[in-house]
């Protein structure tokens, strides 16, 4: 014979069973798809928020959750019973994933091996359906002292002069830099555009007194080094190119 909590549990709507799941076992014992819905809190006319929800996973096919991060509004309000609330509060949770992704690794990190560029710019970066192009700045102990997008671009490539990126470097009186890019195709390896990106920059970080340390080019869950291609700044002697 049932309990009475495990009938009550029984009579309540669809909608409300993850709070209630929430409430009982912790967000972890949620699935992806109640954990959107509590997120969602409500539905829309003719659909409930679970539909919703698993609408919404559906349209991120084998991305699966993660599919979140690169979404846009114009295309979570075309899932129905999406609105524009409800696609801007999607859009600000993928946002807070990616901050709190970096913000676990500390404050004002240490870039001493590619591994760790590469780790702290992974998932901010990785989802990104168009090229971008950061330079990354550093003081003498290769600590950041901040970013900036200095090119977004198409999928295909990103357009970007040194110019702009040492004058960006100079206003923050970073002592040495490291770019940081993108391949929306997944694939790191690099390009020709970006060997003669690294080699113009090199050249005029030379010539300015801020050398060019790294750049890292990230895609999806790997990425590649073009450090042996500068001047071996990591002692790591492996190759054109190194495979993170």
């Amino acid at each position: 014979m049932k309990n009475e909590n495990q009938t009550s549990l029984a009579m309540l709507r669809e909608e409300e069973k993850p709070y209630e799941k929430c409430a009982a076992c912790g967000p972890g014992a949620l699935t992806e798809v109640e954990l959107l819905s509590v997120v969602l809190r409500t539905g829309a006319e003719g659909v409930s928020v679970i539909d919703m929800s698993r609408y919404l996973m559906d349209s991120f096919g084998a991305e699966g959750i993660s599919g979140l991060c690169s979404a846009t509004m114009a295309e979570l309000m075309k899932i129905r019973g999406i609105g524009r609330v409800k696609a801007m509060q999607l859009v600000c949770i993928a946002e807070l994933s990616k901050r709190i992704a970096r913000s676990v690794r500390g404050n004002a990190p240490a870039f001493t091996t590619p591994k760790s560029v590469a780790a702290y710019y992974m998932e901010q970066l990785r989802h990104e359906r168009q090229e971008k192009v950061l330079v990354v700045m550093l003081d003498t102990r290769g600590r950041l002292l901040g970013e900036e997008v200095i090119s977004k671009g198409t999928v295909n490539t990103a357009a970007v002069g040194p110019r702009e990126i040492f004058l960006t470097a100079l206003d923050r009186k970073a002592v040495s830099i490291i770019l940081v890019h993108n391949h929306p195709s997944g694939d790191p390896k690099p390009s020709r555009e970006d060997l003669e990106l690294t080699r113009r920059v090199l050249e005029a970080g030379d010539m300015i007194g801020i050398p060019l340390v790294d750049h890292i080019i990230i895609g999806d869950r790997k990425a590649v080094s073009l450090a042996n291609r500068i001047r071996d700044p990591y002692g790591e002697e492996t190759g054109p190119e190194t495979e993170i």
